[in-house]
Formats: C-alpha cells, structure tokens, sequence
C-alpha cells in the first residue's frame, strides 16, 4: 500500500468538503502540521470545524484559517493570544466549544481507541459540565465525557518513514500521538523521510497502522523554537512579582513535582531553594524542567503555553499531552502553582473567563485544580478598578469548587481552612491588617502571629 504523496495539496486530494471535522495536531504553534494547514487553506473548503489544543495565531497556525472565515466552529481548550480568534467568539460569528485540556486530549485518546466515553473529575460543578451527565465515585462528582472521531487528522512528527511510522522530537509530541488515531484518515507531515527498516522500532511513537498518508514537508517556520538571553529584563517583572514568586516557593518540599501556570507563577522556577530537589512538569509533554539560571529571564507567558524553549535536567522525560494529564489528574503532581482572576473565601477559584470580555479557556487548569494534591493561586488582591478579587463567593465562571489551598496576593497570605474559611497568615511588608480588611470582600480570620 503506497502511503508515500509528494506535497500536502497532493495528500488532501479526494479527502476535503465543506463542513467536515478536522482535528490537528500541536500545541500553541510547537509541532504544528504546517504544510497541511497551508494546504487546506489553498483549498477554500468552508464551513470547517477544527479540533486541537487551540487555533494558533493571528497568522500562523490554525489561525490562517479564521482569517479565511473557513471554520465555524472550534473544539479546543484555549483560546491563547489569537485576537481574531477571540473576537469572532465574542461576536457571535464562530462556535467555540472550550474543552479543557486534559479532557480533550482523552476524549481525542479515547476516539482513537474505540472508546465511547469515560468520567472525569474535570470541570465537575462547572460551567462547562452543563448539560453533562454526572456520578459519584467515592464520594466525588465525575463528569461523563465523549470520545472524539474526526473525519481528517493531521498530524507533524519529527521523523517517519514510508511505511507510515513516527517519531516526534521532545515537546512537539504533545497532542499529535492522539491526534493521529482518531480520524477516519490521517495524514502526516514530517521533517526527515526515511525508508522503511531505519527507524529504530523501539523508538516509534506512533506505529504506521494510524497513519494513512505521508509527506516530506517542504519547510517549517518554527516560530517557537528560540531563547531568551541572559541578562535581559522582562517587561512584566516587578518587585512586588518577585516576592510574590519567592513566597510561593516557599511552599516546596523536597521531592515535589510541581506544575506551574503561565503568569507569575512561572517566575517561582527562579527562586527554588538550593537545598531541595524538586521536579517541575509541564502540560505539553515534559517532565524534569531547569533550574534557570539567575541571571537569565523566563519569560512568564511563553513556557507552559509552548512558545520559549527550556533546559532539561538529568533524569528528564518527555510525553505526550494525554499521559501529562494522567499523571496530574491521577493525583500523582504534588502541587500546581496558577494564575486567579477570582478566589472565593470556601476555595473556588474563578480564573478562565470574563462573559462578554474575556475569552482564554480554561486550558489545563481545570484538570490541574482537581487533580493536584495542593493548589496555591498568585495573584494581585485587587482588579484594575479598585475591586476585591478576594471574594464571599465568586462571580465569574468557576474553574474548580472548593479546590484552593492557599492564596498569596500583592497585599497578604491567606491559608484557605476547611469548612472554616480563609484565615489571614502573613502580611507583605508596608502592608497593615486594616489594608487587606479595606480590599478584602469577605470575612476572614486573624492567623498572624502577635
């Protein structure tokens, strides 16, 4: 059987019409199928809906796409910082079915296996189990979820061979190994062809079964793949984030795998202490991250989003997106560090949207918040307006119930007490107890020591 087309354009033939499914592969704009993508725009088919992780960019990735006005709908996780992406949700000219991460990455899994559905504790009391059927397992709300067919995947590997055989190199696996089994056809792109026998089988990430058509791609952008230097300055980096961030690290044990959010967060990965080992993972597929040097910048909203290249360490590992949330959801990450746009006094954390503002999606952070052993938001105490986000009950769109453990923000400490409530445990310096009781729009306990 002749797997073997010559371009993309060639590949597609026969395969295309309007309003088919389409899920590719990726993850922010690493291992992106960028020849299949340019390939299906030249084709002018309309009326697409898209799955993956999320839609690129303004201009790159699957985002060509809704420049095009060819999709009218997307299956995807986040929206990240695709504008126009973001402005068709918010007028009402795309459907946007937001999926967190780790469920879209078993759901595309459990498509390619056969698998009809399976639950989750993911998004359980949320907006988006609306309308879900739920059930209780040892004493905890599960969300029925369905597998995914699409009727085209394509995917980007690293390496394959003609036979259809695949090799993805380190964090551009991501979503592609799902990706490549659970559509009708799957086409595949890669950046070195070889013959059939020179792949080490050991070493195959996807096995040819999956794979229906194969290309040689012509030639990749990339545009991920880069560093930052040393000794340069980020533009968000402040004094109050930088404590911020060395408070946070304060909360790390010897031993610890720890996840941390896009935001200031990611700055914590700067002030582990020298004296503790600790093992950072991240959602796109990696396991075993740094240490960053000091004097060197981690830009805070490139790392876990897929866009800044980072330093392994012995002992590393990567993987793909679905085995990267079994192991958060599998409760085997000690600790996430994220990013809130809201923190209600019993723990919800509200942290993915702004109805009729704000569309991110929730990303991993739903799978994250329900997984993990211990969740500790970042954040600032107020909004741009003057407007607690420490709160009696939150009124946005929830990301978890009950799933906070601890808030730092620019003012306080707050330990989040069972059954109890927050109770005040440090205060920044220059800051007083009148100061977060002023900006504070719940009550809370007196934890400071006299």
């Amino acid at each position: 059987m002749k797997k073997l087309y010559p371009d993309a354009a060639a590949a597609l033939r026969g395969l295309l019409r309007d309003n088919m499914t389409i899920a590719a592969g990726g993850f922010g704009l690493c291992g992106i199928p960028e020849n299949f993508i340019a390939a299906l725009r030249d084709s002018a088919v309309k009326g697409l809906t898209i799955i993956g992780n999320n839609a690129g960019v303004d201009d790159f990735g699957m985002g060509l796409l809704l420049k095009t006005r060819q999709v009218k709908q997307v299956i995807a996780s986040y929206v990240g910082e695709n504008k126009e992406f973001e402005r068709q949700v918010l007028a009402g000219e795309l459907d946007l079915r937001l999926t967190p991460q780790g469920t879209l990455a078993e759901k595309l899994r459990a498509g390619g296996a056969g698998i009809p559905g399976f639950y989750t504790r993911t998004a359980a009391g949320t907006k988006l189990a609306e309308g879900k059927e739920t059930k209780v397992f040892d004493g905890k709300e599960y969300v029925l979820e369905e597998g995914i067919r699409a009727d085209l995947a394509m995917v980007k590997a690293w390496k394959g061979d003609k036979a259809g055989n695949l090799v993805y190199r380190k964090t551009s696996r991501n979503f592609n190994p799902m990706i490549a089994t659970c559509g009708t056809v799957t086409v595949a792109e890669v950046e070195e062809l070889v013959e059939v026998g020179s792949l080490d089988p050991d070493q195959v990430h996807t096995p040819g079964i999956y794979v229906d058509r194969i290309i040689q791609g012509a030639r990749y952008e990339k545009r991920i793949e880069f560093r930052t230097l040393a000794g340069t300055t980020g533009k968000k980096d402040s004094p109050i984030r930088e404590l911020m961030a060395r408070r946070a690290a304060q909360e790390l044990r010897d031993g610890y795998y720890v996840n941390l959010g896009i935001g200031i967060p990611t700055l914590v990965a700067n002030y582990i202490p020298q004296d503790i080992n600790v093992t950072l993972q991240s959602e796109n597929g990696l396991l075993g991250i740094g240490p960053f040097p000091a004097e060197a910048e981690v830009d805070p909203d490139l790392i876990n989003a897929g866009k800044q290249t980072v330093t392994t360490i012995p002992g590393s590992s990567f993987f793909s997106s679905a085995d990267s949330f079994a192991m958060i959801r599998g409760g085997h990450v000690d600790l996430s560090i994220l990013g809130g746009l809201e923190v209600a006094e019993n723990g919800d954390l509200a942290n993915w949207m702004v109805p009729g503002k704000m569309v991110k999606g929730p990303g991993g952070a739903m799978d994250l918040v329900s997984g993990v052993k211990r969740v500790v938001v970042l954040m600032e105490h107020t909004s741009r307006d003057g407007a607690s986000k420490v709160l009696k009950r939150c009124t946005l769109p929830i990301t978890g119930r009950g799933v906070v453990n601890m808030i730092i923000t620019d003012l306080c400490v707050f330990e989040v007490v069972p059954a109890e409530g927050l109770v005040l445990k440090e205060l920044h310096p220059g800051v007083t107890l009148e100061d977060v009781r002023a900006k504070t729009a719940c009550d809370f306990f007196d934890g400071l020591k006299s």
